[in-house]
């Protein structure tokens, strides 16, 4: 509700004002504790993603280092025909969860059939690619859900951001308006009693001066 304009003082504008307000502070608590749930979320995603963060670290080192001794061994050409020719045996499903009605994808890898042994030839490979391949198997489902944690803060740390800037417009803004009128209406209101009591003592002192001539 904006007070653009000049504010009616009636007493049923009065009512309306005082339920908005009503209104607008119980949505204020709400925002408030959505916002704490959300910080409390946010820091319990933060402290997940560290923990994958730190179980990935470790292994991607010894997978840099197998590819890195593959292609010393080798050679560039060969290892991209074998990477060419190796057929996807994992693929990740994407779903859908909610928290604190924030959209949260989440990530499931997948072996696909037939997909539990290594997918290529053994004649021009040797045991860097197998293993490099086994480590990247082993570690594809914790890179995932890292990533879904690194997201699901990002999309909590946003819907933060709005609902600070809601919790503001109502504190600063909404609110602040609201009693104003309110405090505007009650003393035009006030005044005008005053002055009707003022205007009625006056015409009684004149009808009874009248009666009494």
């Amino acid at each position: 509700m904006s007070f653009g304009g000049r504010v009616v003082a009636t007493k049923i504008e009065l009512i309306k004002i005082r339920r908005s307000l009503h209104v607008g502070k119980m949505v204020h608590k709400i925002l408030d504790d959505k916002r704490e749930v959300l910080l409390k979320k946010i820091d319990e995603m933060i402290e997940e993603a560290n923990k994958a963060r730190g179980d990935i670290w470790s292994p991607l080192g010894q997978i840099y280092t197998s590819v890195y001794d593959s292609y010393m061994s080798l050679g560039t050409t060969t290892l991209e025909s074998i990477a060419d020719s190796t057929p996807s045996v994992m693929e990740v499903d994407v779903n859908v969860r909610r928290i604190v009605d924030v959209k949260i994808p989440t990530l499931q890898v997948k072996t696909k059939e037939g997909g539990q042994e290594l997918s290529y030839g053994f004649i021009e490979t040797n045991s860097s690619v197998d293993k490099a391949a086994k480590l990247i198997k082993n570690i594809l489902p914790k890179i995932c859900k890292a990533a879904e944690y690194e997201n699901a803060i990002f999309s909590l740390a946003k819907e933060l951001e709005r609902t600070q800037k809601l919790i503001n417009a109502l504190e600063y803004v909404i609110i602040p308006q609201y009693e104003h009128a309110i405090s505007f209406i009650r003393s035009t209101l006030e005044e005008r009693e005053r002055e009707e009591f003022v205007r009625l003592k006056k015409v009684k002192v004149l009808l009874d001066r009248k009666k009494s001539s």
